[in-house]
């Protein structure tokens, strides 16, 4: 026992220096590669954890997604093409994916290239995993949509469940939806920049809140659809009679906090933990269609470890039941064989008894058609 207790009190502080070291490898691995494509990067590789670097007018909005550093680079050919590359790295693929759909413009073409896309001429948006990139091209050719797919498969990627992108924005029906239109954010900032139709203090998002929005063609004209998460459908019955009672005449906010904002008309409802807003020039059939075509659909994802032994393996389980089969059929045969054997070697000892209980079966007789003869 003292010399298991020895052992790993020697261990541990090489465990955790290598943990050490591989932290700060980990942290040391650049952002953009040195060459990708047929580019090679002109210069230095210019780094900042500063989101002002990245973007200074939206600085607070990048910290608002989880911003973590920033990374940029001029890359040239052997042409004389040259390439600006800026790239975002964020906590997890939630915030690289936030701020995909707040850069990405009306205009934009999408594009496969990494996990979402969009261009406008000489301008490629893209985000992969947890890091967004913004690549502006001097001049395109055939092949500028290939070279960045390729700078997009050397792109770092986050571990576990930090790559999953938010599925909220899937439940934005795409009937009549506005291109290029949907957003995504997290918090009170983002919801200040896309001009939502209710203000932060209705959506409440202390709790961890999540809100996507779209733009949809009417008849009446542009209206927008709404959809606000929030952990359990409880939370969000209770934020949405805050909703409605804000719609009401001389309406304030709870306890001693200042009124609500001013607010145009909307229509509401709920279903599950998801609320749904639909904002703009709608007639209340218009609306209640619009509201109807978002539904929460629950789903259980079973991430329990699977192992593949004999116990959890279907083949092996089929291979036993036809030895069971095989095992059973021999019983059957020998069983056959045994009993077949005692019969035989019971008229070979046994003659006379057994021939003497033949003569006692026999039938009686009568011969009577050879009377009438």
């Amino acid at each position: 026992m003292r010399i298991g207790r020895l052992r790993f009190f020697l261990t541990l502080p090489v465990l955790l220096v290598g943990a050490a070291f591989a932290a700060d490898g980990a942290a040391a691995s650049p952002l953009l590669p040195k060459e990708c494509g047929g580019w090679q990067m002109a210069g230095t590789l210019r780094t900042s954890n500063d989101p002002v670097a990245a973007d200074a007018s939206n600085q607070a909005l990048l910290k608002e997604y989880g911003f973590t550093d920033f990374a940029s680079a001029a890359y040239t050919r052997d042409d004389g093409r040259k390439l600006t590359v800026k790239a975002a790295r964020f906590a997890d693929a939630t915030g690289a994916y936030g701020a995909f759909t707040y850069y990405k413009m009306p205009q934009m073409i999408t594009e496969e290239i990494g996990d979402q896309g969009a261009s406008l001429n000489e301008r490629v948006l893209f985000f992969r995993g947890n890091i967004l990139v913004d690549a502006v091209f001097q001049k395109l050719s055939a092949m500028s949509a290939a070279e960045l797919r390729e700078l997009a498969s050397l792109l770092p990627l986050p571990a576990g469940g930090n790559r999953n992108i938010p599925a909220l924005a899937g439940y934005l029906p795409e009937k009549a939806q506005v291109n290029n239109s949907i957003k995504y954010v997290v918090g009170p900032v983002g919801l200040a920049k896309i001009n939502a139709p209710l203000p932060a203090e209705l959506v409440d998002f202390s709790v961890g809140t999540e809100v996507a929005e779209a733009d949809y063609q009417t008849p009446g004209g542009e209206a927008t659809l709404m959809v606000i998460s929030y952990p359990t459908p409880q939370i969000a019955a209770k934020n949405l009679q805050r909703m409605d009672a804000a719609r009401q005449p001389n309406a304030q906010s709870q306890s001693n906090s200042a009124p609500l904002m001013s607010i145009g008309p909307y229509f509401d409802r709920r279903t599950g933990p998801i609320v749904v807003v639909a904002a703009g020039p709608l007639s209340q059939s218009q609306a209640k269609s619009l509201l109807a075509s978002v539904n929460y659909d629950a789903t259980v994802t079973w991430n329990e470890n699977t192992y593949l032994t004999k116990k959890d393996n279907v083949a092996n389980l089929i291979v036993n039941v036809f030895v069971l089969c095989g095992i059973i059929g021999g019983l059957a045969i020998v069983a056959g064989i045994a009993f077949g054997g005692v019969r035989v070697l019971i008229r070979t000892l046994l003659p006379e008894r057994v021939l003497r209980r033949r003569e006692e079966m026999e039938f009686i007789a009568l011969h009577l058609s050879d009377k009438n003869e």
